[in-house]
């Protein structure tokens, strides 16, 4: 089961990888990033929507007293993850911001340890901690490094609502179904986003032409689809999934394999070529998600008496969704 988990969270990590090169594609077909931000959460949200509508309607109903959560995960594992993003890479260089949001494992493992009062292995936090500083080694912060107020506190709050998706994601019970969570979030999120987003001003006929980045040519409806249900149903689907068997703080730490799968595929795809910090850095942070899902082999006996010892579950007591 373990394995099965750490599975779908590497296949999850791959599926998120495709959302940056994807929607450079359709930045180079003249959408902005928050454009292109809610043509991927709109996209999304419909389709599962009316699929969930027509195979599985009980998916869609939202317990009354679930209201509150449906909402905060669509204003804080969605729209706030994207749009918080897009908006601090404007003000800091992107692997600065990368770097911030990314250290979210670390974020998870502490409000686990302090919040829910549960001992972790000390794995899971040595794991994180590597993780980050592949990260780190990936993105080589130390280059064009500019700190800007804004845009710093946008990419830590975007690394916190980062860590809200991975907590939130582990924190829900039978009673709500995977799949409409993630549809009612990504409707959710669009609507959030509709003020700043502006859909109304997207150059609609630009998904009947084609963009052509690093020597590829790819239609930019093609490249919308496949950001709609590779990089966003399928990633969160496989993620919340993965998340619920392997629990937030393992499934945040393997979830940093999205870096090194967006920088392979950027390679592919956009002709960007990884140097040897970046191929250090993978290796490196490949190493951390290794160490960290250990955490699951078992928990500390103090975490077994803990009262909130239910809230991390080992993949041998955590529902598939």
């Amino acid at each position: 089961m373990k394995a099965v988990g750490l599975g779908i969270a590497v296949v999850s990590a791959l599926c998120f990888g495709f959302s940056g090169p994807m929607a450079k594609f359709l930045g180079a077909a003249g959408l902005t990033p928050l454009e292109a931000v809610w043509v991927r959460m709109a996209g999304a949200g419909l389709i599962l929507l009316v699929v969930l509508a027509i195979a599985r309607p009980r998916a869609l109903r939202i317990p009354r007293d679930r209201l509150l959560f449906f909402a905060a995960y669509a204003v804080v594992a969605v729209a706030a993850v994207q749009a918080l993003f897009f908006l601090a890479i404007t003000r800091l260089p992107v692997g600065v911001t990368l770097l911030i949001e990314y250290t979210s494992p670390v974020m998870v493992a502490l409000w686990v340890r302090f919040v829910r009062r549960v001992r972790l292995p000390r794995t899971a936090y040595l794991g994180a901690l590597i993780a980050v500083v592949g990260l780190a080694i990936v993105v080589q912060v130390w280059e064009g490094l500019r700190l800007d107020a804004l845009g710093l506190l946008l990419a830590v709050i975007a690394s916190a609502c980062c860590a809200g998706y991975f907590l939130l994601s582990d924190s829900f019970s039978d009673d709500v179904d995977t799949l409409g969570l993630i549809a009612w979030g990504m409707a959710g999120s669009a609507v959030v986003l509709l003020p700043i987003s502006r859909p109304w001003q997207i150059p609609w006929s630009a998904f009947a032409g084609a963009a052509t980045l690093g020597g590829h040519t790819l239609p930019v409806l093609g490249a919308t689809v496949w950001l709609i249900l590779i990089a966003t149903v399928a990633a969160y689907v496989t993620g919340v999934t993965a998340v619920r068997r392997l629990s937030a703080a393992v499934g945040a730490t393997v979830a940093s394999v999205e870096v090194i799968a967006g920088a392979v595929i950027a390679w592919v795809l956009l002709g960007e070529h990884l140097g040897a910090a970046q191929i250090t850095g993978g290796v490196i942070v490949l190493t951390g998600a290794l160490i960290a899902q250990s955490v699951t082999v078992r928990l500390s006996p103090a975490a077994a008496t803990a009262p909130e010892a239910s809230a991390v579950r080992l993949p041998s007591g955590r529902p598939s969704g």
